[in-house]
């Protein structure tokens, strides 16, 4: 790590730790930050957007937005997408693009919106361009692209209540189309991704109406998207993933499986501290669903557990989350290595 690096604010461990090669940290700490990567011009970039800071607080929400390129020794910070701080948003690389969807909004007051913009990074140029908005405008969605040519967005918060939407944004049309919507209960901070024609998603926390509240939703679900029509989606549930029911996991699609990382087995509210007033612990575990087996697979647990994640990031065939919380609802900059097989 080069001089005038930020260091790490927990030290790297054995096992999954890569040490002749450690990514740098972030600038800062930052936790619910949407992720992606993408392979430029330059090489292999990843980047990071928006999220809250060590303060946890609402005046915390932050728009920074840093860029890493691979082999380089630090990140460097962008020009953030336009508006204001947010949280919960989700990004996928496309088509030499960056697409930002969505995300929420705090108050002082504690009030909460879901925000229906669609943010569009070309980082070749560092420019940001506005797409068609999200119909529903959504938050804590789980997102992936499809045969290279839509990005489907499924369930997630709106406003004041989850949705059970599946939204399929067309960037060659810059339209929205919606999609059979989800069997299982709408929920918000699940995790999963989209292999082949099948999206897995996990978990995530749902909404009791009487007395209100919100509970941890653990389940697993696998939907077949229709190639001839892909608004149609064929859903079924899937046996229990290895471990607890998780919120805020780190996942990615590579291969013919779905990863996931981390997450926390207690569902909670932006500064860590779960919704039944228990703060919320990092799960120090990993797995993933193969669609080639059809069954899930245990993977190496990350060295340091974390939680309040948008995703994993692969670039050039390597794996990184990057920021999230550690135990004690630490906001954190490091970004770890981890590895997706055996």
């Amino acid at each position: 790590m080069s001089a005038g690096c930020a260091r790490p604010d927990a030290p790297a461990g054995s096992g999954t730790a890569f040490p002749d090669r450690l990514p740098p940290p972030l600038p800062m700490s930052v936790a619910n930050n949407a992720v992606a990567a993408i392979e430029t011009s330059a090489g292999w970039a990843v980047f990071s957007f928006l999220g809250i800071d060590s303060t946890k607080l609402w005046s915390g929400v932050t728009t920074a937005s840093f860029r890493w390129d691979l082999g380089s020794p630090a990140w460097r910070a962008i020009k953030p997408p336009p508006g204001p701080g947010r949280l919960a948003a989700t990004a996928q690389a496309f088509d030499g693009r960056i697409f930002l969807f969505g995300g929420y909004t705090v108050a002082e007051d504690g009030g909460e919106q879901s925000r229906p913009e669609v943010d569009v990074l070309d980082p070749e140029t560092g420019r940001w361009t506005r797409a068609a908005p999200m119909p529903i405008p959504v938050d804590d969605a789980i997102s992936g692209v499809w045969r290279d040519s839509l990005i489907f967005l499924v369930s997630g918060w709106h406003d004041s209540d989850n949705v059970a939407a599946v939204q399929i944004y067309d960037p060659a049309r810059d339209a929205w189309a919606q999609a059979t919507p989800i069997p299982g209960p709408p929920v918000f901070g699940h995790a999963g991704g989209i292999v082949g024609d099948a999206i897995v998603y996990i978990d995530g926390a749902r909404v009791q109406a009487e007395p209100r509240a919100f509970l941890l939703e653990a389940s697993s679900w696998l939907g077949r998207i229709d190639p001839a029509d892909p608004t149609l989606i064929g859903w079924e549930r899937l046996s229990d993933h290895p471990g607890p029911g998780l919120y805020r996991a780190a996942a990615v699609a590579v291969g013919t499986r779905v990863a996931f990382a981390g997450g926390s087995d207690n569902a909670y509210n932006y500064n860590g501290t779960g919704y039944d007033g228990r703060p919320a612990e990092p799960w120090d575990g990993a797995f993933a669903f193969d669609l080639a087996a059809g069954g899930w697979v245990d993977l190496p647990p990350p060295d340091t557990p974390t939680m309040d994640h948008r995703g994993i990031v692969i670039a050039d065939g390597r794996a990184f989350i990057v920021g999230g919380m550690t135990a004690g609802q630490r906001v954190t900059n490091r970004v770890t290595e981890i590895r997706l097989r055996p």
